[in-house]
């Protein structure tokens, strides 16, 4: 899968090399990068690599495997598109997914205005009455919601209390030992 800006190639140079990174460099093996993201191997043809001359509005370009999108061809078969997937193993990278799943429901910024030419004219500056936040809930959560789905889950139900005693000490014992009490 070749990297669609690549078809703009002359307008977009700026853009490719600072921004997307692209093209990449040659290298004969894969590493991971001290951020966390790999650098995939990507051989020069004289080393074996792959190369080929395509021609976009009358110039003809030597697209090689500096241009090659990462992607899963596995994917990209299964379901019939363009799928673009890159390894990542930094920390930031799994504190982002955390924070993406757990940040609740999606908000709404919106205005409430009256449309009655004779209304009073609204203060401009006044930010509390202009704008409201709300909950927007799709389709496909309502149907979830209104079928009686679960929410979330959590297993196991029972949370470990500490037990502590006169003298502060904490207390352990295992489900088939007997206290002794004196």
């Amino acid at each position: 899968m070749v990297h669609v800006v690549l078809l703009i190639v002359h307008r977009l140079a700026w853009l490719m090399e600072n921004v997307l990174k692209f093209p990449k460099d040659f290298t004969n093996d894969t590493v991971t990068n001290v951020d966390g993201y790999p650098i995939y191997r990507r051989r020069n043809p004289e080393n074996g690599g792959q190369s080929f001359i395509k021609n976009i509005i009358n110039t003809d370009i030597d697209i090689d495997n500096r241009w090659v999108v990462p992607y899963s061809p596995l994917l990209s078969k299964t379901y019939n598109a363009h799928i673009n997937v890159e390894f990542c193993s930094s920390v930031k990278s799994i504190k982002y997914i955390c924070k993406y799943v757990h940040k609740g429901s999606d908000m709404a910024v919106f205005r409430v205005e009256n449309t009655n030419v004779n209304a009073p004219p609204v203060n401009k500056n006044d930010e509390i009455t202009l704008y409201q936040i709300g909950r927007y809930i799709s389709s496909n959560e309502a149907a979830w919601r209104i079928f009686g789905f679960p929410i979330h889950e959590r297993d196991p139900a029972v949370v470990q209390l500490a037990i502590h005693l006169e003298n502060g000490q904490r207390v352990f014992s295992r489900t088939r030992q007997r206290l002794i009490v004196q």
